[in-house]
């Protein structure tokens, strides 16, 4: 980061050179459409101090970048690959791509801001926040603009945990919300805003910004736990607008089942809150509809859940790669997780013909094909009744494949759910390059044609050995009932019982554009068998492929429509834009990073 005053002498001979800017496209640094050094000022005093002009991350490693600092580099490069790292700077992404490589932490490579927002209001309050979708109102006694006027692309960042890249922009004013996030326990019940509705059970309010370690916390702190990402690191405002799937949800639904009540900074810098009772069309379409799209969230008010005792359970039914049945196998397996997810199961579980054993036992062979993972299940530590659960399939291998298959089913109890995550939250890698897809798989799709589930399994499998089949969902998520009655997630939530996600791309180099646009193809090919089996079905939009054909409908089904609507009416001007979101169909980014209209 830069001080405030060296930065406008920075800006300085930029605006000094400036040229026009078609007026369909949002203002962008060296254009004459940008603010003025004045107008930059003045939010920054609105906002009490808190603009940054930032720096690029990787600058620490780049002489003749002003963070450039020698000593630091070795830290920030062994960093770069941490998700802590990327969520404490102000402009940072996870993945490298969002950022067009502009300056990675290593010499080879060039070094610029170009990837990264121009400005960072690094808001602390509602009304920061307000004041950078406002920017402009009163910067100028010349020209009066407000944010809308002025036409200042905005971004919202919380921790940059991003799939695909929605948080960061070239030119960009981005509203960090990562210091959003003071959190309030309510005992025993929680009073909606403006109705005065009460609804009975503890609740937690929670900044936009805040973590979902400290929100486990303070949810464990009280003996209850509430429906949470995997990563620590995860935000809970772009979580929650996702949908947000959870280890959790099969018990209790989704992320966004769980919301009772939100505050949101419209794109008309009106500061309002939305439940049930109030702005209820806002409140449906930002549960599940995306985040950066129809307003600025600030806080959110989530049920919470009974703390209880649960047990970890690991297993694997697997066989060797070169089995010529190991295709039959996983396809078999994997029919056979609606059945353990209506047993009270929840987890991550891969499915793979070719791949290492998960954990590393004695014992076990190097490469293995097969379904396993770890799941958990909650208010039990009888290992008995577990391994019941797991006799039927005992039972089947035995018959089908006898001697051939082996099923592996490991216990470990935790007195809270708390206790569990300490030891097993998700530990990823950030850096590099990567793009992910998937697929919402319903019970009979799983169960009902298993030449059919083999066929569209087959050509993931077969190239690259895996498939995460995550019981994410299940009866929790088919039989919630949100408050309002209903939300934006895509109806196919509601019969879902595997979220299946494939990833690839950390194989390429930056600036690669042949390898990258191979890996995209790839990925779109290998699921297409998956699109087919699952007319109508969706993928889970935070977790999703970017360049899906029609995404408006892989991501919210029959919902698009109306969430478009939603959009049309709160945000006309598109003060607010990403990609793929909804409305976002009519602007595109430019090779040089500005956004202009289709």
């Amino acid at each position: 980061m830069v001080s405030f005053n060296l930065l406008l002498a920075l800006c300085a001979p930029t605006l000094a050179l400036a040229t026009p800017l078609s007026k369909s496209c949002k203002a962008f640094p060296g254009n004459s459409g940008w603010p003025s050094s004045n107008e930059w000022s003045r939010l920054n005093k609105t906002i009490d101090g808190a603009l940054i002009r930032p720096n690029p991350p990787g600058g620490v490693c780049h002489d003749g970048q002003p963070n450039y600092n020698k000593d630091q580099c070795p830290n920030v490069q062994q960093e770069w690959r941490t998700f802590e790292f990327h969520a404490q700077d102000p402009v940072s992404v996870m993945w490298d791509l969002w950022a067009n490589y502009t300056c990675l932490p290593f010499e080879d490579f060039p070094c610029s801001g170009a990837g990264y927002p121009s400005y960072v209001a690094e808001v602390a309050t509602s009304k920061h926040v307000k004041a950078a979708v406002d920017f402009g109102k009163t910067a100028s006694v010349d020209t009066h603009l407000t944010a809308r006027e002025q036409n200042v692309r905005l971004v919202v960042r919380s921790s940059g945990h991003d799939y695909l890249g929605r948080s960061v922009g070239s030119g960009a004013l981005s509203i960090w919300t990562h210091h959003l996030n003071k959190i309030q326990y309510h005992k025993g019940q929680f009073k909606l805003s403006g109705s005065g509705k009460t609804i009975r059970g503890d609740a937690i309010t929670a900044g936009a910004g805040t973590a979902m370690l400290d929100l486990y916390n303070v949810a464990a702190q009280n003996g209850r736990t509430v429906v949470g990402g995997g990563a620590k690191t995860v935000g809970l405002g772009g979580y929650v607008t996702g949908g947000g799937h959870s280890i959790l949800a099969p018990h209790y639904g989704l992320a966004a089942d769980n919301v009772l009540e939100m505050e949101v900074v419209t794109p008309n810098g009106d500061i309002i809150t939305v439940n049930e009772d109030r702005h209820s069309d806002l409140f449906w379409a930002i549960r599940g509809g995306g985040g950066s799209t129809f307003g600025v969230l600030t806080s959110v008010t989530v049920m919470t859940h009974q703390s209880k005792k649960l047990t970890m359970v690991s297993f694997m039914a697997f066989t060797l790669p070169q089995a010529p049945f190991a295709l039959d196998l996983v396809t078999w397996a994997t029919s056979q997780i609606p059945y353990l997810s209506d047993s009270g199961l929840s987890g991550y579980l891969m499915a793979t013909v070719d791949s290492p054993p998960p954990v590393p036992i004695p014992g076990l062979p190097e490469r293995v094909a097969g379904l396993m993972g770890k799941t958990i299940i909650l208010d039990t530590q009888d290992t008995a009744k577990i391994n019941k659960i797991f006799q039927p399939l005992n039972e089947t291998i035995q018959k089908r494949w006898p001697g051939q298959v082996t099923l592996l089913v490991l216990t470990q109890p935790y007195d809270s759910f708390a206790d569990w995550y300490s030891e097993n939250f998700d530990d990823g890698q950030a850096g590099g390059s990567v793009y992910l897809i998937s697929r919402l798989l319903d019970k009979d799709t799983l169960t009902k044609d298993l030449d059919a589930l083999a066929d569209a399994l087959k050509p993931i499998l077969i190239n690259d050995g895996w498939l995460g089949t995550y019981m994410v969902a299940g009866k929790g998520v088919n039989k919630a009932k949100p408050r309002g009655g209903g939300n934006a997630v895509h109806p196919a939530w509601r019969k879902a019982y595997i979220h299946a996600i494939h990833w690839l791309g950390w194989g390429y180099p930056p600036f690669d554009e042949t390898a990258e646009g191979r890996t995209r193809k790839i990925l779109n090919d290998r699921f297409q068998a998956l699109r087919e089996l699952t007319p109508g079905g969706g993928s889970y939009m935070n977790e999703g492929f970017p360049f899906e054909e029609d995404w408006q409908h892989t991501f919210w089904g029959d919902n698009y429509e109306r969430l478009l609507k939603i959009k049309r009416k709160v945000d006309p001007k598109d003060v607010l834009w990403c990609t793929p979101c909804v409305g976002s169909e009519g602007w595109e980014e430019k090779s040089d990073g500005r956004l202009c209209r289709v």
